[in-house]
């Protein structure tokens, strides 16, 4: 039985890029991949935002009115639901003048049991050692 790590590391803003969105979608979508494993075998997929990527976290995205597009508050939502480990850089939410309050944490309206974790960036990098694989936005 073997688990393989893939940490999704997103560091730039959602404005003028689809970056972020796309880590999102890529570590959603590895949850599918348990059909091509051996038996017992795991993929599992943590996602961080660090840096201007903490933007992307902004709750009550108007993306779907404003553009005709699902925002990457949904994403991050959908990877709640799926029980994807998300983490947030305390230190640069504060940089940025952002508290909990601000981002989104939850997906309940969703059922979602797992909630974005508001970290140090000392456990970010933590996380990062432990991946077998980093892909960086």
């Amino acid at each position: 039985m073997a688990t393989t790590k893939l940490g999704f590391i997103v560091q730039r803003p959602g404005y003028k890029s689809e970056n972020p969105k796309l880590a999102l979608t890529h570590a959603i979508a590895s949850q599918s991949v348990e059909i091509y494993l051996n038996e017992g075998d795991l993929v599992t997929a943590d996602i961080a935002f660090i840096g201007e990527g903490v933007l992307n976290c902004k709750k009550d995205q108007k993306a779907m009115e404003t553009y005709d597009l699902s925002s990457t508050e949904s994403h991050i939502k959908m990877a709640l639901l799926l029980d994807l480990n998300v983490l947030v850089c305390r230190e640069d939410l504060e940089r940025y003048g952002m508290t909990e309050n601000d981002i989104v944490i939850d997906a309940e309206e969703f059922g979602a049991d797992m909630t974005v974790k508001v970290v140090p960036y000392a456990e970010i990098t933590k996380m990062m050692e432990e991946m077998n694989h980093l892909l960086f936005f």
